[in-house]
């Protein structure tokens, strides 16, 4: 039998790890990534790659240049290809009908008019990228209706379900895979030889197949429902820090519920990322387009409280600092929105950061891993910008500071990670830490000097 070819278009957060992973478990499968950005694709035939995730440059090393191969040849990789996947953005529409709410799919529009040109011989796509309902049908008719005579395409839905930080532990042992396919002998056989290829290492019982709609539907779902439960813990932690309890105690013994269970209950300023916010967004637009108005008041609630936890951090470090943060330095800990990863899209930091900017605060900010340029360009401040240092450790970040405020929990930032101690004979006094992810004994700082305050605690 021929090598089975399998081409991704699009090289990042999602593409990259996902082929990275089948060409580790497949080696006798073909995988191309490709992308039209030649300087993404220059470092993924680096050890710099673009995305970092633990575990994702040492599986690449073992596949690249063996059967795993990046390229910016679209075309080519298009035309040699049995499976393509379709991993592109599909950002948050900022213009004409939807704006604000509806995915904007004119990327996945591209990908599906070039598959239908260069397409010489029968192919399966892959749907990759988190799509609206019903978007399989619109890239089946321009397929159908653009290609020549005699190729025939059949698409599926293969929607991911990684978070960034434990990526290539999710690829690794998935809780499920799930393909979606037409109901058709067609659709039956594409979905087979897809999921052929996750039974090399994925068990049997998790490969979940269904009808394509069911699979697009699926996967925002599954991440409006674990966004739920952090925009619900979060309005839980206003009420503690009220009240006088501890949401860390609350969510614990609420976790101990087998109904329930502890995961997603960790409160902090709130989620970001790619997925939570733009899939919310997208089905409360689905729900409003098909007559569902209760419904999408429902799910924009969730991001109407993710919203509102950021701005009372930002309130609780003004009212903290004697209502004004004119001209005093912050030290600002993390800018990725989660840790174990370099990405800052939808990251809480990039609002608290604006936030306090505006109130005319001097910002000195340190990530381990996201790059002074990234973070420029998204606060949207020139290099030069006065209010806004980068900082190469913490402890620099916090010299003559009046205060830190913890945005992402990367380990180093832990009491056992650091002296915090020196760290307090470096600041300003008095000397305040506000802790947004709740990673530093708050009791242990306040008994060394500092003035230190977490999210939900009511003291």
């Amino acid at each position: 039998m021929d090598m089975l070819k399998i081409c991704c278009i699009g090289a990042g957060y999602v593409g990259g790890p996902t082929m990275a992973k089948i060409s580790q478990k497949c080696p006798d499968i073909r995988v191309t990534v490709v992308d039209m950005n030649a300087a993404k694709i220059e470092q993924w035939m680096t050890d710099d790659l673009p995305v970092y995730e633990p575990g994702l440059l040492e599986c690449v090393k073992e596949a690249r240049g063996r059967n795993l191969f990046f390229s910016t040849e679209v075309e080519q990789g298009i035309r040699e290809a049995d499976i393509i996947f379709i991993s592109v953005n599909t950002p948050t529409k900022t213009y004409g009908v939807g704006a604000g709410k509806a995915a904007d799919l004119k990327y996945v529009e591209r990908c599906a008019r070039m598959i239908a040109e260069v397409s010489e011989s029968d192919k399966i796509v892959v749907e990759k990228s988190t799509l609206p309902v019903r978007t399989a049908q619109s890239i089946k008719r321009i397929l159908d209706s653009s290609s020549p005579d005699g190729v025939r395409f059949q698409v599926l839905s293969n929607p991911e379900f990684l978070a960034e930080g434990t990526a290539m532990t999710d690829l690794e042992h998935p809780d499920r895979v799930l393909i979606g396919g037409e109901t058709s002998a067609e659709g039956d056989k594409a979905v087979g030889r897809l999921a052929s290829v996750y039974r090399r290492w994925v068990p049997a019982d998790r490969i979940i197949t269904t009808n394509i709609w069911s699979s697009e539907l699926s996967k925002l779902t599954a991440n409006a429902f674990l966004a739920q439960r952090i925009s619900s813990i979060n309005a839980i932690s206003a009420l503690c820090e009220a009240t006088g309890a501890n949401v860390d105690e609350v969510a614990h013994a609420i976790g101990r519920d087998s109904r329930i269970g502890p995961k997603f209950l960790k409160s902090s300023i709130g989620f970001g990322g790619s997925c939570f916010q733009k899939d919310i967004l997208n089905l409360v637009y689905l729900c409003e387009h098909f007559g569902l108005p209760e419904v999408a008041h429902y799910w924009e609630q969730v991001v109407q409280m993710n919203d509102y936890q950021r701005r009372r951090f930002v309130t609780r470090i003004l009212d903290t600092l004697f209502n004004t943060v004119s001209d005093k330095k912050i030290a600002i800990w993390g800018f990725a929105f989660k840790k174990d990863t370099n990405d800052t899209r939808e990251s809480s930091a990039i609002y608290i950061c604006k936030s306090l900017l505006e109130e005319q605060a001097h910002l000195s900010i340190y990530d381990p891993r996201v790059g002074a340029e990234q973070i420029y360009r998204e606060l949207g401040v020139d290099a030069d910008c006065a209010q806004v240092t980068i900082a190469k450790n913490p402890c620099e970040a916090a010299r003559d500071a009046h205060a830190i405020a913890i945005l992402t929990e990367w380990d180093e930032f832990k009491m056992e990670s650091l002296d915090y101690a020196s760290l307090l004979d470096s600041m300003q006094k008095p000397a305040f830490i506000f802790d947004g992810r709740n990673i530093v004994d708050r009791k242990a700082l306040r008994q060394m000097g500092f003035e230190a305050y977490s999210v939900g605690t009511g003291d």
